[in-house]
């Protein structure tokens, strides 16, 4: 048999190994050479996997997850007005009792057109929210409309002094006007705008167009509102954890056979003084009783998307809202005042009686603590009222003041409501639904209403006198008033009948939270409105981050360590080569092999020679 000689260059380098003693493992068989190659095939998937694939995707995503909740907690340090890559917007809530500007700020957006822009409220150097007001409302200008740019003169004055001023150029001025210029005819309206419009691009050098002064909706303004809420909560960030509520979307306008899972949005109830306003999403497309009924619905259904890309669904929502004049706490007390005033004159002179025409035969009003007086009505009809602190006698009288209707998927006045998926939904109550639950009875936060029920005929039934002094004592909110005290029986009655007989909840719903702050901070409109103004902005991010992205690649590709495919493939080429060396290996072993015969055992026993088989490599 033959010995196997290596030589190398130099020819100095050289020796020589018999086949018989080569080693079993630098010959292994053909199944071996498999093995090996499917194991080393599955190491390299598996680097593919953690280094490439979702494995690195899932981290990024948590990390951004966590970093955006960490801001949501950490952002009332000071605004660093010193950092370049700080963007601003503005915008003039022009409301009725008078006018405020908001200045809000975000960083530059990331890149990712899943996520939204990371919009803040913009604090000073003391760490206050950089908003001012001037009263009255802009409406009361609608005999001098010329007056309109220098009454807004102010408040743009102030939020310029906060903005870098090369930064100008660049901040979105959007001015919004709500219910004060609704009640106005369109030519007083116009006029008004038309002034702006025409003056304020002369004094200011921010982003502003024709299209940023309006007058909007009241449907408009809810929209703004909810959007607000959910973002601050966090609901637009799609990377659920698992304690995360998930609900499931058709998204509208796309695949209805396709359904979309995501965050569970946060619905919105708020009981102001003179109106009452419901906000929430309908996450399933919903079924009209009659044509009718359709064509309300087109009003109160609202339609958007708040991504940046219209050809993306992940943002695109449908909220139902509706606005209820009449139905605030304060009004609703007016309309009931101005009712019994009407049916007790009108008793009264049918049968003959006095009741309530001096304090010592007064009409007995259930809506009072025990034993309050007070008197209602116009100067000339005044009517005396005691408090009987009756609070399920309440309920009943106030039910007819919701105007119900028999109609299905109807609310307060018989207005449209689509159906709401109770036991998979959760609402935030603001306002009076804050205030009847907090200021005396201190239940606010999670809603609990037969808690609640108890709680308020207690109050109800406690004489007034005691009331007061439980008041003098300070053992109510501190901004908690004689008036609170007084009509917080008739309020707490009001409230549980528009939640529950109103907006048809049920008793033992238990997803309701009344709040004040969200995350310790007030929520106004205008966060919701500049979020979705200024949704296309992170187009321009984002084209810059792919350039980025195709230069960063195409300058990196030559490094081992920053580009895992190039390591893969110098892993592959590594182990091709050794797998094609021990191919060679095994053949040249064959060969070998092959030649040798029985007759050369003797020459090897005798220590023969055997000519040598040079292989050069």
């Amino acid at each position: 048999m033959g010995r196997i000689s290596f030589s190398c260059l130099p020819a100095s380098w050289h020796f020589s190994l018999s086949p018989l003693v080569l080693p079993r493992l630098l010959l292994p068989s053909f199944r071996q050479l498999l093995l090996f190659g499917l194991l080393m095939g599955l190491l390299g998937l598996l680097y593919l996997l953690l280094v490439t694939g979702k494995g690195q995707d899932i981290w990024i995503r948590k990390d951004n997850y966590f970093h955006r909740h960490l801001a949501r907690v950490t952002d009332v340090e000071a605004t660093d007005t010193s950092n370049p890559n700080l963007n601003y917007g503005l915008v003039v809530d022009c409301g009725s009792s008078g006018s405020r500007v908001f200045v809000y700020c975000w960083p530059q957006h990331n890149g990712n057109p899943h996520d939204l822009l990371d919009i803040r409220q913009m604090r000073d150097q003391h760490r206050k929210p950089v908003v001012m007001k001037i009263k009255p409302g802009i409406s009361e200008l609608a005999k001098t409309p010329e007056k309109a740019s220098d009454y807004i003169h102010p408040l743009l004055s102030f939020a310029a002094q906060h903005i870098p001023k090369h930064k100008h150029q660049e901040t979105p001025l959007y001015i919004l006007c709500t219910a004060g210029m609704r009640v106005l005819s369109d030519s007083q309206q116009e006029a008004l705008l038309e002034d702006l419009r025409t003056d304020i691009p002369v004094h200011f050098n921010f982003l502003f167009s024709d299209s940023h002064v309006e007058v909007i909706s009241g449907k408009q303004e809810g929209v703004y509102a909810w959007i607000g809420i959910n973002f601050v909560l966090g609901r637009f960030n799609h990377v659920a954890s698992e304690r995360d509520a998930v609900v499931e979307v058709q998204v509208p306008g796309g695949d209805q056979q396709e359904a979309l899972v995501r965050k569970r949005t946060a619905g919105v109830l708020d009981m102001g003084g003179v109106s009452t306003q419901i906000a929430y999403e309908v996450p399933k497309t919903v079924s009209f009783a009659s044509p009718q009924q359709e064509e309300v619905a087109k009003n109160l259904l609202a339609e958007f998307n708040l991504g940046c890309d219209a050809h993306r669904t992940e943002h695109v929502y449908r909220v139902y809202v509706s606005t209820f004049l009449g139905f605030g706490g304060n009004a609703a007390r007016q309309r009931y005042e101005e009712s019994i005033v009407r049916n007790t004159l009108t008793k009264n002179k049918l049968l003959g009686l006095h009741v309530g025409e001096t304090a010592e035969s007064p009409l007995l009003d259930p809506c009072l603590p025990t034993d309050l007086q007070d008197e209602v009505g116009p100067a000339t009809q005044k009517l005396h009222l005691r408090g009987t602190g009756d609070f399920d006698h309440c309920r009943q009288l106030l039910q007819p003041f919701l105007n119900r209707t028999n109609e299905t998927h109807s609310s307060l006045n018989g207005i449209y409501q689509p159906p709401i998926d109770y036991p998979n939904s959760q609402f935030y109550g603001f306002s009076e639904f804050y205030y009847c639950t907090e200021d005396v009875l201190r239940m606010g936060g999670d809603f609990n209403s037969s808690k609640y029920s108890v709680a308020a005929k207690g109050y109800c039934a406690t004489q007034w006198r005691s009331l007061k002094e439980r008041f003098d004592s300070g053992l109510y909110a501190s901004h908690a008033d004689v008036h609170r005290l007084k009509y917080q029986c008739f309020k707490s009655a009001w409230m549980y009948e528009v939640f529950h007989s109103g907006f048809s909840f049920p008793i033992d719903y238990k997803n309701l939270r009344t709040a004040l702050l969200v995350y310790d901070k007030e929520v106004q409109w205008t966060l919701g409105a500049i979020l979705y103004r200024t949704r296309f902005l992170p187009l321009r991010d984002i084209q810059q981050e792919t350039l980025k992205g195709v230069h960063a690649h195409w300058r990196h590709s030559f490094s081992f360590v920053n580009n895992h495919y190039l390591f893969l493939a110098c892993f592959l080429v590594v182990f091709l080569s050794i797998l094609l060396y021990l191919l060679r290996l095994r053949r040249i072993h064959s060969c070998t092999t092959q030649r040798c015969t029985p007759s050369t055992v003797e020459w090897l026993e005798d220590g023969l020679g055997s000519p040598s088989l040079p292989i050069t490599l």
